[in-house]
Order: C-alpha cells, then structure tokens, then sequence
C-alpha cells in the first residue's frame, strides 16, 4: 500500500500530519521539529468516533508534548472518512436502539467488533510498518491506547502484534473476547467506570482477569461510561513512559 502525507499543520507545540495508507485515513502527531526514533503509542478511538475525535486529539496532544511521544491514530473500519457497510449500519442502528431503550447491547457490541476486528488488526499493522519508516518516527518501542471500542478491537491486535509493548485498555466486557485476551503477554493498564451503564462490572471485571498479562494493573472510578477522570492521562503517560523509555 502507498503511504502518502496529504497535510502538515503545527500549534502548541505538536505537528499533525494528516496521511492516507491505501484506504486507510490517518494522523501523526509528533513534536514540532522533532528529529530521530521515539517511542510510538497507537492511539484508537470509541464506537461511533474517528481519528481526530476531541478525546483523541487531547490525549495524543498530551502524549505528544508530556512524553515526547509520536502517535498515530486512524479511522477504524466503517467510521470516520471510510465507508459504511449495510451490517455496519444496521449493528449501529440497533445499538442505539438497545441503549436509548436501557436495554442491554452486550451482543451486538460484541458483534460489531467482530466485524471489524479482522480489518483493524490488519490495518494497525500496516501503518505501524509505514510510520515507523518516517526518521522522526523510527522502529523503536510502540505502545496501544484504546479503551471502549479502542479496547474490543485493540485485545485482538495485541495478541497478533508482538511489536506492541504495552497497552491502556478497558470500558469494556469481557463478552466475545476471554479467548484472545488469554493470549496477552505485555503490561496493561485496565480502566473501569464503577457505574457504567453500558458495560457491566461483573462483565468489566471479567475481561480483567481474563487477561494473561503477569502485569496488570485495574483502575476504577466512579461514575458512567464516559466520565473516566481526566487524571487517568497523568497514569498513562506515567505508565508508558515506565514501560517504553
């Protein structure tokens, strides 16, 4: 696949750089002239978000100018500037659905990053080789941030990724995903939301201890599904900088 840069911006300190790898949208945040290898994080985003999604873009600007960090991120299949396929919206119509209802949407969540795992995977893969081609990038340690649908589809890359070294995950059950998360090795950081209406704690709790990393570390805090505190950058930051320096 061609990888081409279609736009460069810089503020704050960080430049973006805004790039296509076959069908693939995506952006690269990085310091403001920065020279020479530095560690890498993955950056994936929730359901129904993309890859400048303002939690995105906070938290990769936080990477960026705290930790020295390059990071990616990238339209998941079937969001963002990609195409949507008729399963596609019909699993989302029927989330919504369930959700508006206070009804339970643990299957077609589960359903849905099946569809999409396959794709996500293979397309992580594929920009991790591209960017880390550029000289401000380098093939040095990489790390994966994703928690909600960032998680459903980052436990699966994890276990197919050996370049990945450690993660931030969580906000989500453990429903369709015991299996694989068995197979994870490297150091995670679990978040939970004590009140999520959305994902159950007993679910959440679960896909916790179904991970078989020897380091993992859970943290839970009060309240819904997306009020995790804006502390829990700090930890993560402190988290890959311990474990990618």
């Amino acid at each position: 696949m061609r990888f081409s840069l279609t736009s460069q911006t810089s503020s704050d300190g960080v430049t973006e750089q805004s790039f296509i790898l076959g069908e693939i949208p995506g952006v690269l945040f990085t310091p403001e002239g920065a020279t020479g290898p530095r560690p890498l994080i993955l950056l994936g985003h929730g359901g129904g978000q993309h890859k400048k999604a303002p939690g995105v873009l906070a938290g990769a600007y936080r990477f960026v100018t705290e930790g020295g960090f390059a990071v990616a991120a990238i339209d998941a299949p079937h969001h963002g500037d990609r195409p949507k396929n008729e399963r596609f919206l019909r699993l989302a119509g029927g989330m919504r659905t369930r959700m508006a209802a206070g009804e339970d949407p643990t299957e077609l969540v589960a359903a849905m990053h099946d569809l999409l795992a396959g794709q996500a995977v293979a397309d992580w893969q594929a920009v991790l080789t591209a960017v880390q081609e550029l000289d401000h990038v380098g093939t040095g340690p990489v790390g994966y941030h994703g928690v909600s649908m960032g998680c459903g589809l980052g436990v699966p890359l994890l276990a197919a990724e050996p370049r990945v070294r450690a993660a931030v995950l969580g906000l989500l059950g453990v429903h369709g995903l015991a299996e694989t998360a068995a197979r994870l090795t490297v150091p995670v950081l679990f978040l939970l939301q004590w009140d999520d209406t959305r994902v159950p704690r007993e679910h959440a709790l679960a896909l916790f201890d179904a991970l078989g990393s020897t380091e993992k570390t859970l943290h839970a805090n009060p309240g819904d599904h997306g009020g995790v505190p804006a502390f829990e950058t700090d930890e993560a930051l402190r988290f890959f900088a311990r474990h990618l320096a």
